[in-house]
């Protein structure tokens, strides 16, 4: 209620008392009861508490009592009490005066509490409505905006990024300096700050704008930091050109809009950072189809540089033999580049099948005899363990296992050992190659199975492109299993390849032809 309905309800009110007490008075005589006047200055009382609250009530009460003593009470016009009973006449009508009026107060206080409890309900339904009619986050946060400053009756109303702190929703609006302050200072603090009339920015705690519904704050600009997942992710600033007088439900509806503000953010966010993922799964697609149509281009003039030099090589020509060797070389590339092309782009099919590990150990031997130059390659097949059997494609395990050897291989000195073995391990089949290389760095042990990754220290023309590793992992995942790297006691690295195992009883009479074949 404003000052001036309170001073008008005052003197409106003193005025019908004035004129009750004079009809009284015109009454007064033997025949006048107590308690008809009592009952009707009562009636005063009340409609006195309803105009004008607490203050009016208690006031008109206990001039109601001075009067009845003064006129209605013998002796008249006198303030004495003759009679015992007189008293209690007194002390009733003030008891009953003073219990009304506060009954009358509280009902009213309840009901401007529901009023603004409604008014919230209402703003924050329309809140949703908002929310939900826009395409874009965007536009959902400047209908937030708009709502917050009606609602809270503001002159002006932004919400800021912490990204983009400083500026407005829309790139547009920029924040005063004064809101630029107390918005880097509800960052920093993590607290509201206000600025009062004095233009003194003042912090304050959640619970003290959120829950003490008897403090009563005027300010000229609340900014409210916004928060998600305890992360503050913006602010919300609310401004006046007149001091806003924020009350406890409108902090309330001020917070739960926020809330809403911190979600449309970080909304935003959410559909930037996809929006950027998409784009660059589809360069990265765009980039393997490259990668895919150039290697399959490559092969023709490859395999045709190749059978000129081993016809030059026939007749004894020398640059001929490096002319093969390199021609190799540059085909083991293409190859992985197309393999891995495939890979990405989920070209590579799979053919699961019951295959022994005897077999793949085997077969991965007999490829790796012209890669040993001087080395040794250890088997260890773990004989005491179930059948080692297991459902998995055999030419991309056996691609794996080449890939794991050459890779131990090429971190071997001459006359070194590279061992390898083969386990079951619970429900998975554990491929294992271990070497006594220098092993890999801790800050490098996430990045060498990344396509193209060379360490820094790594010869630049070490004769691979650094697909060896990236391929073996994504094979391994084709098939449901997994390739790993961790460090070789005593110094060296092991890669452990695991691939999902089957029991013996599961191999039917075709799987065991087909196994045996294989």
């Amino acid at each position: 209620m404003t000052p001036r309905r309170v001073l008008v309800a005052w003197m409106r009110w003193s005025v019908i008392l004035a004129l009750v007490t004079a009809a009284l008075l015109s009454l007064r005589g033997d025949s006048t009861d107590q308690a008809h006047v009592a009952l009707t200055m009562l009636l005063v009382v009340l409609g006195g508490s309803v105009a004008g609250g607490r203050p009016l009530g208690f006031t008109l009460a206990a001039l109601c009592v001075l009067l009845i003593n003064y006129f209605f009470q013998s002796p008249f016009d006198f303030f004495t009490v003759s009679k015992p009973l007189d008293w209690i006449v007194l002390l009733n009508f003030l008891a009953t005066a003073f219990v009304t009026t506060e009954l009358f107060a509280r009902a009213t206080q309840q009901a401007a509490a529901a009023e603004a409890r409604a008014s919230e309900v209402e703003a924050l339904s329309h809140l949703g409505a908002e929310s939900l009619q826009y395409a874009t986050a965007e536009q959902a946060l400047e209908a937030i905006a708009v709502l917050v400053q009606h609602a809270v009756g503001a002159d002006a109303c932004t919400i800021i990024p912490r990204e983009t702190r400083g500026a407005g929703v829309d790139g547009r609006s920029t924040p005063d300096d004064v809101e630029r302050e107390a918005s880097r200072r509800a960052v920093e603090a993590g607290r509201p700050m206000l600025l009062n009339a004095d233009n003194v920015l003042t912090a304050y705690s959640r619970p003290e704008l959120e829950h003490h519904s008897s403090i009563v704050i005027s300010a000229r600009l609340l900014a409210l930091p916004l928060r998600a997942q305890e992360r503050i992710i913006g602010v919300l600033v609310v401004r006046g050109e007149a001091p806003l007088v924020l009350d406890a439900p409108r902090r309330r509806l001020i917070a739960a809009l926020g809330y809403y503000a911190a979600l449309a953010i970080e909304r935003t966010r959410l559909m930037s950072e996809a929006a950027q993922a998409a784009a660059l799964r589809e360069a990265q697609r765009a980039k393997d189809g490259v990668f895919a149509a150039v290697s399959h281009d490559l092969r023709t003039p490859l395999t045709t540089i190749k059978v000129l030099a081993q016809s030059g090589a026939s007749r004894g020509e020398p640059s001929s033999i490096a002319i093969v060797e390199q021609a190799d070389r540059l085909a083991r590339m293409v190859a992985d580049l197309l393999e891995l092309s495939m890979l990405r782009t989920g070209a590579s099919s799979r053919q699961l099948e019951l295959n022994t590990a005897e077999d793949l150990v085997g077969a991965a031997l007999r490829q790796a005899e012209g890669m040993l130059n001087g080395r040794r390659i250890n088997v260890q097949i773990d004989f005491d363990s179930p059948a080692l059997v297991g459902r998995f494609d055999f030419v991309h395990t056996l691609r794996i296992i080449g890939n794991l050897l050459d890779n131990a291989l090429r971190h071997t000195p001459e006359g070194g050992v590279v061992e390898l073995r083969a386990e079951r391990y619970d429900r998975w089949l554990l491929f294992s190659v271990s070497d006594r290389g220098a092993g890999v760095a801790s800050d490098e042990r996430d990045r060498i199975f990344e396509a193209f990754y060379r360490p820094a220290d790594a010869t630049p023309d070490g004769g691979h492109a650094g697909l060896g590793l990236s391929i073996a992992r994504s094979l391994a995942d084709l098939q449901g299993g997994s390739v790993s790297y961790k460090v070789r006691e005593g110094g060296g690295s092991i890669f452990e390849l695991r691939l999902p195992a089957a029991d013996v009883d599961e191999m039917t009479a075709s799987d065991i032809g087909t196994a045996d074949m294989s």
